[in-house]
């Protein structure tokens, strides 16, 4: 309950978020991926594509969430990265590559994620990131 209140206090004095009129969800061309998202217009580097707002999973849930198929679709969160959030919005929908064309910035003081072009996007082209907490260069293996 206590988690539950915090959260509403918090959305009561959030600014609004408006939908990205930017974007769509479709048929990912990233291997065995599903859906992805993609460019519903041109969209220049370093445009803001999306602000997802986020929902942080409490602590005693990580257990939980770890057996469960959700879990990759989720990203570790904070400062420490100890947190786990589900964006929303598109958020928890954009595919990984390791040549994305997007990336992520976390913002816990707002409980919000962006998502970035870094690159050029174009009309109908597909916006990925890396999961590896939204760094273009890692080439980290993913935890999944």
């Amino acid at each position: 309950m206590q988690h539950y209140k915090k959260h509403l206090v918090y959305s009561l004095h959030m600014n609004k978020i408006p939908a990205s009129e930017k974007i769509y969800v479709s048929i990912s061309k990233v291997p065995d991926s599903g859906r992805g998202v993609f460019a519903r217009i041109n969209i220049k580097k370093g445009e803001i594509i999306e602000v997802c707002p986020v929902i942080e999973i409490p602590k005693h849930d990580f257990a939980n969430v770890n057996q469960s198929f959700l879990v990759t679709y989720f990203f570790s969160y904070g400062a420490k990265k100890d947190k786990m959030v589900i964006a929303l919005g598109f958020g928890s929908i954009y595919n990984h590559t390791y040549t994305p064309n997007a990336t992520y910035r976390q913002k816990p003081e707002e409980q919000i994620m962006e998502f970035v072009a870094i690159k050029d996007i174009l009309k109908d082209e597909e916006i990925t990131v890396n999961y590896n907490n939204g760094d273009p260069e890692d080439k980290t293996p993913l935890w999944f």
